[in-house]
């Protein structure tokens, strides 16, 4: 019998699951996600699974670990400090494709060097400037290295890291490395964030393998990537931008393994975000043009998912322009006022009657803030320092941390740091004044909802009347922010069908009375022609009235829960490599290699080179991680033109995959 542990770290929650011989869950456990230090949600988890079904550590044959930590970090714009040094390329670059809103204020160094689009270089590398920079820098967490034309020759950013590495010791990600494909911009971007997450998804791997050691179990561990494939936890730590959307990704898998659909659309609501994927024949589909998260396109192979910062856990925002006002959910997540009341009770519920006491209105009632403890202060301005000092490893109320509004700012930049956690009303509070949740403090979930539910709308009147109907509104708001997500989803599927952007498509009247059946001169009628896969702790009860909204068929199958851990017990190893062959002139055929360019006379012999390479390469780096049975599929797109009548080499691109099942520990 084999017994496989799955383990997913999401935002709220840390999920584990047990299953056996690939067929069946045996137990299921959750437990608060512990983010001043992960590895203690992580134990509590794979504690309580053992428990429930009686089986001893040793008998654990694989381990696995899914993650939204890399996800949710870039939605929510946290990370470590980071350099990037942009070879070959202009200042202005900087700021024409987004670096510089990847960067976030860290620092940049552009220098000469860099190769032509046929591996040649260009300029000579400009060593000193790189080396005078690095005497200048301190408190970077990983530094990111993207050269112009790097994936035909590589050579300039190799130097670069071994510079760093030899100056600094500091991490390195090389923008060839993460894809073989053109467009430095984007490389570069992708880089960057692959370096913000280095030391972030590092501790995790390494506080999740000592847990599993401290437990008994010492079995292999394997990390789910972005396209639901696994990894070995080593690769994950050197390549850790492959794990953004790992715990989506594995809900999809899980997902198909729990319902075995064909065609559906999938909706995991988590505490930060709600990921909705498409499953189609039975697979989900890749996004050719990377994965976008966070508001960065990046060129990573993942599903293709779109990803909304909305969650149980997202922040509530009080709209108060027109006469009615309303509510509005994210993106951001905070801590609910009814999770960090039953961390904190007596400082929550002091604040919150003194608050309810007030004649007015106070700016920053039911927001409390905690320091996560373990997370280095490097780099930080005196206004940042000053009030990490002021709150040490209390739970203080923002009225009483923030003396001055320009504390406000240093604040949020202590919580895109992932330094402090701040607290507010989010869904979760909803959910437990109603009657939904019972987690967590129930009774300061209701206090905060009542002080919010005081506010001035423009007519003049409160914002509700009471707990009870905000709690119905916030709750409604949701229905309504995850009905428009799966309806983008639906119309950017076909989206050569009407012409209009999904966002639009999503919010035209005519959808919108179409899903209310309008009945006039005209009968509209619009429906989602697709079933929707309900996945996460909070779905049964957000999701049957968004099923009702889109008059679907909405499945919430058993485990639906613990869906990711499940997804990423039962996918298998991946690798792909990637390379290029080149015609830099009549008769010449370039293969791009690590070890820089070789020519040859006929595109076979380059073509063959190019394949063995990438072979040897990806059947290496699976075996490595731990693969068995091993199966390689070879994928050459060759392009040509047609010139005086004859078809005419002009680009080949070589895309080799090896995956097989993770070889399991023999008791």
């Amino acid at each position: 019998m084999a017994l496989a542990l799955g383990v997913d770290t999401g935002g709220t929650y840390t999920d584990a699951v047990l299953i056996r011989d690939e067929e069946e869950v045996i137990a299921s456990a959750k437990s608060l996600t512990t983010r001043e230090d992960l590895a203690i949600g992580v134990g509590r988890a794979i504690r309580a699974v053992l428990g429930q079904a009686q089986v001893a550590p040793g008998q654990i044959s694989m381990a696995s670990l899914s993650t939204t930590l890399a996800t949710n970090a870039l939605v929510e714009g946290q990370g470590g400090r980071v350099a990037l040094i942009y070879v070959g390329f202009r200042d202005g670059d900087l700021d024409r494709h987004g670096l510089r809103d990847a960067l976030k204020g860290d620092p940049a160094l552009v220098i000469a060097g860099g190769h032509s689009h046929a591996g040649a270089e260009v300029a000579p590398l400009d060593t000193g400037a790189l080396r005078e920079f690095l005497d200048q820098q301190s408190g970077i967490s990983g530094f990111a290295v993207a050269a112009q034309f790097a994936t035909r020759n590589p050579a300039h950013e190799l130097e670069i890291a071994r510079i760093i590495t030899e100056k600094t010791g500091a991490p390195v990600t090389c923008s060839h490395q993460l894809s073989a494909k053109l467009n430095g911009p984007k490389r570069a971007v992708t880089a960057v964030l692959n370096a913000r997450l280095i030391g972030m998804i590092d501790r995790l791997i390494g506080r999740a393998q000592d847990v599993l050691l401290e437990l008994g179990i010492d079995a292999p561990m394997m990390v789910v990537r972005g396209d639901g494939a696994l990894m070995s936890a080593e690769q994950a730590r050197e390549r850790p931008i492959e794990t953004i959307l790992s715990g989506p990704a594995a809900s999809i898998v899980g997902a198909r393994w729990l319902t075995g659909v064909q065609d559906a659309l999938v909706s995991d609501i988590g505490g930060t975000t709600t990921d909705v994927a498409l499953i189609r024949d039975g697979k989900p589909a890749i996004d050719p043009a990377g994965a976008r998260v966070g508001g960065f396109r990046t060129m990573v192979e993942a599903v293709a998912m779109r990803t909304h910062g909305l969650g149980g856990d997202s922040q509530v925002h009080v709209v108060t322009e027109g006469l009615r006002g309303g509510v509005f959910l994210g993106p951001r997540r905070v801590l609910p006022v009814s999770l960090i009341a039953a961390e904190a009770p007596e400082v929550v519920h002091a604040a919150l009657d003194e608050q309810l006491r007030a004649t007015t209105v106070g700016e920053h009632d039911t927001c409390f803030a905690r320091r996560v403890p373990g997370i280095h202060a490097e780099g930080l301005g005196p206004r940042e320092a000053g009030l990490l000092e002021r709150l040490g490893d209390k739970v203080l109320p923002l009225s009483a941390l923030l003396r001055t509004r320009m504390e406000n700012g240093a604040l949020t930049r202590l919580v895109d740091r992932g330094m402090v956690q701040v607290s507010g009303v989010t869904p979760s509070d909803a959910s437990h004044v109603l009657g939904r949740l019972s987690d967590w403090d129930a009774d300061a979930a209701r206090k905060a909802l009542a002080l919010i539910a005081r506010r001035r709308v423009g007519s003049g009147d409160r914002l509700a009347g009471s707990a009870d109907e905000l709690a119905g509104m916030i709750v409604d708001q949701l229905t309504d922010q995850t009905v428009l997500t799966l309806l983008e989803t639906a119309f950017a599927e076909e989206a050569e069908e009407f012409g209009l952007p999904p966002e639009d498509l999503a919010r035209h009247v005519l959808t919108r009375r179409g899903l209310r059946g309008h009945r006039g001169l005209l009968a509209l009628d619009t429906k989602l022609n697709v079933d929707v896969v309900g996945l996460g702790a909070s779905a049964p009860s957000y999701y049957p009235a968004v099923g009702e909204r889109l008059r679907c068929t909405m499945m919430l199958p058993d485990h639906a829960g613990v869906a990711n851990a499940i997804g990423a017990v039962v996918g298998r190893l991946t690798m792909r490599r990637a390379g290029t062959v080149t015609a830099p002139s009549e008769g010449r055929y370039r293969v791009h290699l690590n070890d820089g360019p070789q020519d040859f006379p006929a595109p076979e012999p380059a073509l063959d080179l190019l394949e063995a390479e990438l072979r040897r390469e990806t059947e290496s780096a699976v075996r490595a991680a731990g693969a068995e049975d091993i199966r390689v599929i070879v994928n050459r797109d060759i392009r040509t033109a047609r010139i005086e009548g004859k078809d005419v080499f002009v680009e080949a691109m070589l895309t080799v995959e090896a995956s097989g099942r993770p070889r399991v520990a023999v008791g």
